[in-house]
């Protein structure tokens, strides 16, 4: 593993720990710990059983989410290391979990410069309506809207530092948006969550909010900025067209 994609781990844990309501920790699987919030309950981003490293076989995965989850309508189990991640695929999906990976990219922030227009940091209360109708669109169950809506709130104690972006229309609405999370002491910005209304695609709204962050990260004095993409998916290669290049991945699965 690259110092880099090291770093970045250690980020992911400590993303997870600092948003968490509480933590589980499991001495006995060294890399293992389960993180709940029962607030948004729904969101698996704050309910699931983290694995940072080799410590266990992929086997005992089910029973450790089962036993330090709790009772859930779904389990999620996120793995951090992509050979464990590969190795856990076949076996979590025998078990019946749905399998998911995607891809950490990385690029530098040397040299970049806030766009024009630039997008701009917004309180949660500006966005939530915007961010709302988007969740609503794309899910039927109005309540796990509401909470894929309403944790931001706890994203703010994700990081040493937290933005949440906003790209707006020339008459003020709120257009696209994204989490900046960023981390002077490990040399690493994350930008994630980059959305842009149905409404408004197709306009530059996500070049804004992808410039923007890597810009005020590179103000900030922090070298590398990295963002997670779905590992089948287009933005891959969008994210590729804009200098950002594939160093890692990470695996996600979800019981049935």
């Amino acid at each position: 593993m690259s110092d880099l994609l090291e770093r970045v781990t250690a980020f992911h844990v400590a993303f997870a720990r600092r948003q968490a309501a509480a933590i589980a920790e499991l001495p006995e699987f060294p890399g293992v710990f389960a993180v709940t919030n029962e607030e948004f309950v729904l969101s698996h981003e704050h309910n699931h059983l983290v694995v940072a490293g080799p410590g266990t076989g992929p086997a005992a995965l089910p029973e450790l989410a089962v036993r330090w989850l709790g009772q859930r309508r779904q389990y999620a189990i996120t793995v951090l290391d992509d050979e464990l991640g590969e190795r856990a695929a076949p076996v979590l999906t025998e078990a019946g979990y749905e399998w998911g990976a995607a891809v950490v990219l990385a690029r530098e922030t040397a040299g970049c410069e806030l766009p024009e227009p630039a997008a701009h940091p917004a309180e949660l209360a500006e966005l939530r309506a915007a961010v709302l109708r988007q969740q609503s669109e794309w899910y039927e169950d109005g309540e796990l809207a509401r909470q894929l809506t309403d944790r931001r709130a706890a994203r703010l104690r994700g990081a040493e530092q937290v933005h949440f972006l906003a790209a707006r229309t020339p008459g003020g609405e709120v257009a696209a948006w994204s989490d900046l999370y960023l981390d002077r002491a490990a040399g690493l910005a994350q930008l994630e969550d980059l959305v842009t209304d149905t409404r408004h695609r197709g306009t530059g709204h996500g070049d804004t909010l992808l410039a923007t962050g890597l810009a005020l990260a590179a103000a900030a004095g922090i070298p590398r900025l990295f963002l997670l993409a779905d590992a089948a998916d287009w933005p891959r290669e969008w994210y590729g067209r804009r200098g950002f290049a594939e160093i890692g991945r990470i695996h996600s699965f979800h019981s049935r």
